[in-house]
């Protein structure tokens, strides 16, 4: 069992470097722990609230009693299946703002600022506009991951964006295209019906070359010798074998599970790994710091009119949506039901935006859990750059257990100033004409929440994490002493061994994690074929020109 390239992971962004490197004509094994991805449950987009909640494909974290949301344990879900999260995820599919990537380069990542990547997103893309509009120039035309928009049927879709533009936002058809900010149709990685994971769009292909090939177990450790990873210790059908890297180990198995196999193999704060007699190979103090994710609330309304996808929130709606899909890939079935969304600044003096919203035509929970009210319908907020910052450390030097994730959400004063600022702006967009046909009241938080206390009381019990850790590898310049890897994703302080996944992002992007993850993935291949990267873009991005006096 050897390869030149031994991948930990079959995520987004290790799927899309397995196409990459076998392309190249490297032989590629990628070690992963979940098993098939094949099923109506993961296929179908609409289904998406069922796999993030199944033991079979979810690791099942969990974070530690966060002090200051009451204690609560956030559910964590990371995919444990072939495709990795974007196996589980809700299929929204953003870029991030340029203003993000040109702060990871300022911050030590240079190479990775937005002119760097873009030409990144247009290589990894298939863009179909679906008659909406956008920037083609900015798009990708032929590469292995489909992006589409849902067909933006139900009309509460379009009061949302209406109801933007009167309270005086942007509107936008393309945030991923030269201006993120302002009101919009959304974009799903979905492509004939289907959920466009990283393991349609990049392993499949990749797995029908004879050099490319997965093996399922639980990776244990990187193997180590005198100074050089050459391999990955793994654990299957009982057995312990170790799998041989001729080239190189590259680690991405999230966010979560990177940073633990690297303090498991003894690359990590020093301190910390003697605690639990791990010997240290490497004394890389940001190892699992730096954990960052989006919280978000749902603002939730009861609808006058039954228009919204809870007429189908019955056995009968469901097998007929579940139905037309299984025989003809359509209908609801076919789409998240994400299809608006926006982007906004807070205040005046916010260079690009830091809030977005998902709008959804259904008052629901991302457990299924539909509002009592019945028909009804959500905006889900919160803010893109949160200061909180937490960790990932090791409960125990065994690789079966879980490790100990505290995100320390809303440890900064700034974080509630911004949460509260959201909750009222979105009231103040819900208050627009283009809604008054459809609202009957608020459900969530109830008009009765108005004074800062009343917010943070319910932001304390209600916020949720949006699903999109990251950063606990940062990636920066090798004398910054809170880097993990270098801007070739080199581990610092080891050879041959890479990070690649949402686990290096200095800072967290806006918006959804997902296309980041799988840039990521496609720009580490570049640098590990050691061929040149692709020419930097000069599109320049749209930036509001009154934003240093106006907050739209």
């Amino acid at each position: 069992m050897n390869a030149d390239y031994v991948i930990v992971g079959a995520g987004s962004a290790g799927c899309a470097m397995a196409y990459r490197l076998s392309e190249a004509g490297k032989s590629v094994l990628v070690i992963e722990y979940g098993g098939t991805d094949m099923g109506p449950l993961i296929q179908m987009p609409a289904a998406l609230s069922y796999p993030m909640n199944m033991k079979l494909y979810d690791w099942g974290y969990k974070s530690q009693p966060e002090p200051h949301l009451d204690g609560r344990e956030l559910v964590c879900p990371r995919g444990k299946v072939v495709g990795g999260s974007s196996s589980i995820n809700g299929m929204v599919y953003v870029r991030g703002h340029a203003g993000d990537y040109d702060h990871w380069a300022q911050s030590g990542a240079h190479g990775w600022g937005y002119a760097d990547v873009l030409p990144y997103f247009k290589r990894m893309e298939t863009w179909h506009d679906g008659g909406h509009g956008g920037d083609p120039a900015w798009r990708g035309t032929d590469g292995p991951l489909h992006v589409s928009r849902g067909p933006r049927d139900n009309p509460l879709h379009d009061a949302f964006v209406t109801s933007g533009k009167q309270a005086g936002y942007p509107v936008t058809d393309d945030y991923n295209g030269a201006q993120q900010e302002g009101f919009g149709p959304m974009e799903q990685t979905v492509w004939k019906g289907r959920r466009w994971s990283a393991a349609n769009a990049y392993l499949r292909p990749a797995l029908k070359r004879p050099n490319c090939d997965i093996v399922k177990g639980l990776a244990r450790r990187v193997v180590i010798k005198d100074g050089r990873a050459t391999g990955v210790e793994i654990e299957r059908n009982g057995k312990v074998e170790v799998i041989h890297a001729n080239q190189e180990v590259i680690l991405s198995s999230s966010s979560i599970n990177s940073p633990k196999l690297l303090m498991l193999s003894g690359i990590g704060p020093a301190e910390h790994l003697a605690e639990h007699g791990i010997e240290v190979i490497a004394d890389r103090a940001g190892v699992g710091q730096n954990l960052q994710d989006h919280l978000e609330l749902y603002i939730q309304m009861a609808a006058s009119k039954p228009i919204t996808l809870f007429k189908y929130w019955n056995l009968i709606g469901k097998a007929a949506i579940g139905a037309q899909w299984l025989f003809l890939k359509s209908g609801l079935g076919a789409s998240n039901q994400f299809e608006s969304a926006a982007f906004i600044r807070s205040a005046a003096g916010v260079d690009y935006p830091d809030i977005q919203y998902h709008f959804l035509p259904i008052a629901v929970r991302y457990d299924g859990q539909a509002a009592a009210e019945g028909h009804g319908f959500q905006a889900h907020v919160g803010p893109m750059r949160a200061e909180s910052r937490g960790a990932v450390t090791l409960a125990s030097a065994d690789p079966k257990a879980a490790p100990n994730i505290l995100f320390n959400y809303m440890s900064e004063e700034k974080d509630w100033e911004d949460f509260r600022k959201c909750i009222r702006l979105t009231r103040e967009i819900f208050a627009q004409d283009a809604f008054k046909p459809y609202v009957k009241h608020e459900i969530q938080p109830g008009a009765a929440v108005q004074s800062d206390d009343e917010l943070d009381a319910f932001i304390r019990e209600h916020a949720e994490s949006a699903y999109h850790p990251c950063g606990t590898c940062k990636m920066g310049a090798v004398d910054d002493p809170m880097a993990v890897v270098d801007p070739e994703c080199r581990v610092i302080g080891v050879e041959g061994l890479r990070v690649a996944d949402s686990s290096i992002f200095p800072r967290i992007t806006n918006g959804n994690l997902n296309g980041p993850s799988i840039m990521t993935g496609e720009k580490a291949a570049d640098h590990i074929l050691g061929r040149g990267m692709l020419a930097p873009a000069n599109d320049a991005p749209w930036i509001n020109p009154n934003w240093q006096t106006s907050q739209r």
